[in-house]
């Protein structure tokens, strides 16, 4: 494997053309740094150069690189150029895998945007030992999927030590609709529909756990599907969307750090919807729709409806919402003896698309530019375990906020 400064670049953005592409390509101008080579890739190179001419004079010389997500020698290719590689294409079930390969191969650092499970699961399966090999970091879920949940808790983790109850709580939120996430629901639950057998995988807690039989607490980590009430918290509590898979990223963090967050670690994700009478109606409405949406894209008749009116992977909201959205997030937790500390994190920016794209681009930056500071781990990984905290300085210094305190109390 060549040396990463002595690749022609420094960063391969793949899934250029996309919705999400194209913001991550942006930021990518805004902020890289002076000096930072960064190449542009996807199927089309006629789309691409129509990315690159929107994008100013300072992207005027990126190279573009033509790569079907199939094509497996020209993605081999592309991986050989630069140190890392980060990509928009999904779902990633579907269109990953050979990306993935690539990289590993090549001894690439790869960042991907997936929310996906069964996807991360598979990747771990078929390349996490060969990645260790070749020096790897294979960093899923670098997007608003999963850093907030993981940088958090890590953070929580460096300030206070061992933990035990950990939740993660949506405070406030505004943004569109992601067409990427909605297809790769779909695609999720067709795979369950094909094989039954993969509910299992989905409905386990510990389904990213690196050995399984080591995990504590098991039977215990199950995510909200109903509605509940937080004394502490003072609020009623719905289901998190994105729960079923941060909260197997984290406890993935947990395990590949030898469980440095402590073997009575327990980690969820619920949307707090507030107090009182309205809080309680929020928070019922939050569980139903959650449900109906999932048991709607597994119906074919209501499904067929909802492909009517949900946006299609690559399709996002308008340049407003993704301008004026933000997220307001809390992370609360517990020491063994009592202690309560919090992570407060916020962004600017629609969450699946303006802060995540800020997310990614940091995320193939740190990979690119960062290797002597980063963790001494390669293989299928997570954000901490690739990246830990030098992630979080950059994700500050772009603007996004990770604070953690000391609870009163």
């Amino acid at each position: 494997m060549s040396e990463p400064r002595q690749r022609e670049l420094d960063v391969v953005l793949y899934g250029a053309t996309g919705f999400l592409g194209k913001i991550t390509a942006e930021y990518l101008v805004r902020a890289a740094p002076d000096g930072a080579r960064i190449g542009l890739a996807g199927r089309s190179l006629e789309r691409l150069a129509r990315v690159r001419a929107g994008l100013g004079a300072r992207a005027a010389s990126w190279p573009l690189i033509a790569a079907d997500a199939q094509d497996g020698d020209a993605l081999a290719e592309m991986a050989s150029r630069a140190p890392a590689v980060a990509t928009t294409a999904g779902p990633f079930r579907r269109y990953g895998p050979p990306l993935v390969q690539a990289c590993v191969d090549a001894g690439t650092h790869y960042a991907d945007v997936t929310g996906e499970t069964l996807f991360i699961r598979d990747m771990i399966e078929r390349f996490h030992a060969n990645a260790e090999q070749s020096g790897a970091r294979i960093t899923h879920t670098c997007g608003f999927d999963s850093i907030p949940s993981d940088i958090g808790v890590l953070l929580l983790h460096e300030a206070a030590g061992e933990l035990t109850d950990t939740t993660y709580c949506v405070r406030r939120l505004r943004g569109g609709l992601s067409g990427g996430s909605f297809a790769s629901l779909k695609g999720t639950l067709d795979a369950i529909k094909a094989d039954r057998s993969l509910l299992r995988v989905i409905g386990d807690p510990y389904a990213l756990s690196p050995d399984r039989s080591q995990e504590p607490d098991l039977g215990r980590e199950g995510d909200l599907r109903g509605v509940e009430y937080s004394d502490e918290l003072g609020s009623w509590l719905g289901p998190s969307v994105m729960a079923p898979v941060n909260t197997r990223v984290v406890r993935r963090s947990n395990a590949l750090q030898g469980w440095a967050y402590g073997r009575r670690f327990r980690y969820r994700e619920v949307a707090d919807c507030g107090s009182g009478l309205r809080g309680r109606a929020i928070a019922t409405a939050v569980a139903a729709v959650t449900r109906s949406l999932t048991v709607g894209l597994a119906t074919p008749p209501s499904r067929a409806v909802l492909d009517r009116v949900l946006p299609d992977p690559g399709e996002g909201p308008k340049e407003d919402t993704v301008r004026n959205g933000f997220f307001e997030l809390e992370i609360h937790t517990r020491t063994p003896v009592g202690e309560r500390w919090v992570c407060r994190i916020a962004a600017k920016g629609d969450p699946g698309y303006g802060a995540t794209g800020v997310m990614l681009a940091e995320s193939a930056l740190c990979l690119a530019l960062d290797g002597d500071k980063l963790p001494a781990r390669a293989g299928v990984l997570t954000p901490v375990t690739a990246m830990g905290t030098v992630l979080a300085d950059r994700l500050r210094a772009a603007g996004q906020t990770y604070a953690v305190e000391r609870v009163a109390g």
